[in-house]
């Protein structure tokens, strides 16, 4: 029987995965509030719409700078305490926000949000890339940015229940609860490393270093499609891993992902930050129908970075920048369909969930590539920089739009986030797509222009 006890296989890295989801949907949902707060709060304060979008673009611009030196960080200190730190400091910030009186205030502890949350995005994936083994990388990055979807999934219906309840206040002191009990959560369930954590199995264990379980004696998969065509079109190549900060600051990969991410994440803050204002004010909705579409597009989203991850693993054999590049076009398209969108609150909920659900197919690929192209001591700084890209591009479309609104109108808006969608799909063609670790034998025919040294990656 004790015998049996040792060989059995935990799973308790999908439990990590769960608490994941878990923390970035609530730290998701402490940015995505001020989207149906930013109204009332410009009525109190006066403030214009290139001010509000300035206080929306705050949250990106602390949490932007602070990429990379999160990376830094987390790399001396361990996830375990710069994580349950971010976590904390996040949600007293953001409680914070409902109780000052003057925009000011609001501006700063809005900086302060991101700031805080800065070590938990990068914990989060310096996480998966610790806990998880290659071949399930993209299906937990998937299920992780999902969680992002489902912050501002709920929030717009919770906040609507605030304001019709109390003020626009109650919406950050509420929302501020659910993460300082996750913060001790974490601090007292999540290791650093598998490796530390009394909880995983030696069986476990060696399923996360190998990605194989020796109970099952399963071989690996064995492809019958061998990408040959697809791989020519994305420049599928072998390349050495980045082993060195130095290397990753050298690197045009990792600058054209984080350039593409930037347009990638704008046009989601623009969705959480300014949707509401667009449906109560350009289209007229009321509060309650405002809250249900406001949410639709990030249904899609949520369903769109589960099922992306899932086929990047397992239908496209760990390449990345296929949907990516998906995510770019269709992101294109659907911003020129939502300039003649209907009035109609059905059509226009269907064109936002499908809007949601193929922008996000290749969201999660640009924070899983960075884990192809570099050793697992030098990933926080490689997405760092990729993050940090991302982020600000939440910080300056926001803003941009704000300055819009006050010259232009809505249809100058998103045809403005097409452009910028246009341009992502043009720095994610420029990067090399490397060939996965454990892919199969090469095709036949494809190693013209590839060659193998000692130390390039097969």
């Amino acid at each position: 029987m004790a015998n049996i006890q040792k060989k059995r296989m935990t799973q308790y890295h999908w439990w990590v995965m769960s608490l994941i989801f878990i923390v970035y949907t609530v730290e998701y949902a402490d940015r995505a509030n001020i989207g149906f707060a930013l109204p009332f709060i410009q009525k109190e304060y006066n403030l214009d719409n290139t001010q509000a979008g300035l206080l929306v673009s705050l949250f990106f611009a602390g949490y932007a700078i602070m990429q990379i030196p999160a990376g830094f960080l987390v790399n001396k200190f361990g996830v375990k305490i710069t994580y349950s730190l971010g976590i904390f400091l996040t949600a007293i910030c953001t409680g914070l926000m409902g109780i000052v009186n003057s925009a000011l205030h609001l501006k700063m502890l809005r900086t302060l949000v991101g700031i805080s949350e800065s070590t938990v995005v990068i914990g989060s994936t310096v996480t998966i890339n610790n806990w998880f083994p290659a071949k399930e990388k993209g299906t937990a990055t998937g299920i992780f940015l999902a969680s992002s979807n489902m912050g501002p999934l709920i929030v717009p219906l919770i906040s609507a229940w605030i304001l019709m309840n109390f003020d626009w206040r109650y919406i950050f002191i509420l929302f501020s609860i659910p993460g300082i009990l996750l913060a001790i959560i974490w601090a007292v369930m999540v290791c650093n490393h598998p490796e530390q954590s009394k909880f995983v199995s030696k069986e476990e264990l060696k399923y996360i270093k190998s990605g194989v379980s020796s109970l099952n004696n399963q071989a690996r998969e064995l492809k019958a499609f061998r990408f040959y065509w697809l791989d020519r079109v994305i420049r599928t190549r072998e390349v050495a891993d980045l082993t060195s900060s130095k290397q990753c600051f050298r690197c045009w990969d990792i600058y054209g992902a984080a350039l593409g991410y930037f347009f990638m994440v704008g046009t989601v803050g623009v969705l959480m930050s300014w949707l509401p204002k667009y449906l109560l004010q350009e289209k007229g909705f009321s509060v309650m129908h405002s809250a249900m579409l406001a949410a639709s597009p990030f249904v899609g989203t949520l369903i769109g970075n589960l099922l992306g991850g899932w086929l990047s693993d397992n239908v496209l054999g760990k390449r990345r920048k296929p949907l990516m590049m998906v995510s770019a076009i269709s992101t294109i398209v659907s911003m020129n369909l939502i300039i003649h969108a209907p009035e109609n609150q059905w059509l226009l909920t269907a064109l936002f969930f499908v809007t949601g659900l193929l922008l996000a197919l290749g969201y999660s690929a640009f924070s899983v590539y960075a884990m192809g192209r570099v050793n697992k001591a030098t990933y926080p700084i490689a997405y760092g920089i990729i993050n940090m890209g991302g982020q600000l591009g939440g910080m300056c479309l926001p803003f941009i739009v704000g300055m819009i609104l006050d010259h232009y109108s809505w249809n100058m808006v998103f045809f403005a986030l097409s452009v910028g969608a246009l341009l992502c799909l043009i720095f994610v063609v420029t990067i090399v797509e490397p060939r996965p670790r454990d892919a199969d034998a090469q095709p036949a025919g494809s190693a013209s222009g590839l060659h193998k040294d000692s130390g390039l990656r097969v």
